[in-house]
């Protein structure tokens, strides 16, 4: 494991000062809770697709479909969880059907 030095870290405090939202990518199968970064509201993590089994109709009992795990994490001084709920619903009708972006 790498360590960091005491100019690491002051980067990455650079990096995330004035910052109000993180959206992060770490491209694993799987889903992940993440800690949110002071002051941010909110943390995003989207996993990578994965191919699994489904329940199929008709002939073929049995089928693939892809699978991606999103997480999101809210400060909930900042932003209700409920609302925070809600945004998530329409982010995977989002993913789920890219078309309505569009409309």
């Amino acid at each position: 494991m790498k360590r960091r030095t005491s100019m690491s870290f002051n980067r990455l405090f650079q990096d995330l000062k004035g910052g109000t939202y993180t959206v992060s990518s770490l491209g694993a199968p799987f889903g992940i809770c993440a800690i949110i970064n002071p002051p941010q509201a909110g943390i995003l993590v989207v996993g990578s697709a994965e191919k699994r089994v489904v329940h199929g109709s008709g002939p073929e009992q049995f089928k693939f479909a892809s699978f991606m795990s999103v997480t999101l994490s809210c400060d909930h001084c900042v932003i209700d969880g409920a609302i925070g709920a809600e945004w998530l619903k329409a982010f995977r009708g989002y993913i789920e059907n890219p078309e309505s972006m569009l409309l």
